[in-house]
């Protein structure tokens, strides 16, 4: 999987995946920003609470008539000093509908232990590389 990101002026930029959407970021003012886009930490709770949905209604695909809402808040508290990375993300799922509790706790369970990439992702190892006017630097 690729995603492309272009900066597009400013502190803004714009990501383009396999899937062929375009989602858009930006800093807030406080930032530099003109705050015309969701930023990046924001796109990343978002992600998480979106991947682990998607896997949580899979699981739940037999009882999902009988489901009328789900929403995920995702809380993350941040380091103060620099960079400000996530130390704890709070998932909160509020569901409405004629379903066991037990049955939620165990797709929300496999959805993080067994199936969100998102969540997986966030223990990966990052390398970087730099390609400075056509040349690797």
């Amino acid at each position: 999987m690729k995603v492309t990101t272009t900066w597009t002026g400013g502190r803004a930029f714009e990501s383009i995946g396999d899937s062929g959407y375009a989602t858009y970021m930006d800093a807030t003012e406080a930032y530099g920003g003109l705050g015309k886009g969701a930023t990046p930490t924001e796109m990343l709770l978002g992600s998480l609470a979106g991947c682990i949905g998607i896997d949580v209604t899979m699981i739940l695909r037999p009882h999902l008539e009988k489901i009328t809402k789900i929403e995920i808040i995702t809380d993350g508290t941040r380091k103060e000093e620099a960079p400000k990375g996530f130390t704890a993300i709070e998932v909160t799922f509020i569901v409405d509908g004629d379903i066991d509790s037990k049955k939620v706790w165990r797709a929300i369970n496999l959805g993080e232990e067994k199936y969100c990439s998102v969540s997986d992702s966030l223990k990966a190892k990052i390398d970087f590389k730099l390609i400075l006017n056509g040349e690797e630097s």
